[in-house]
């Protein structure tokens, strides 16, 4: 009998610690569900972040903030304090700017104007 106490006695005091732990009071979980169009802002919201991190990375970008006298690690900073709703509103308008400026408005109108020389030449209009 006495052995058997001696190799319980390990048994006896985890089963001892464990039903104090349980009688422990510890805070519930509280789980919701979450409508799409939070999880849908949220997903939106990391992409602009992530489209106005990559616009920041740019050379140009960056050339142009030190032409402007401005820190390159403030402006860093500056991007990352950001809301979502602000954030939301920046990629807004980097989506909106022309993407080659004048250059490609130029090419295309030359393009348009070859194209209208060549037709009046074949049909013989010119």
């Amino acid at each position: 009998m006495r052995g058997l106490r001696r190799r319980g006695r390990p048994v006896f005091l985890l089963m001892t610690v464990l039903a104090l732990l349980m009688a422990i009071p510890h805070p519930s979980a509280m789980a919701a569900l979450m409508p799409t169009d939070a999880v849908n802002d949220l997903a939106q919201g990391q992409e602009a972040r992530g489209r106005i991190l990559q616009f920041m990375a740019r050379a140009d970008v960056r050339a142009a903030l030190v032409a402007q006298g401005i820190d390159l690690d403030e402006a860093d900073a500056r991007v990352a304090a950001l809301t979502d709703s602000e954030i939301a509103q920046i990629g807004g308008q980097i989506e909106k700017l022309p993407a080659g400026g004048f250059l490609e408005f130029a090419i295309t109108v030359l393009v348009v104007v070859l194209v209208v020389i060549v037709i009046l030449k074949v049909s013989g209009k010119m």
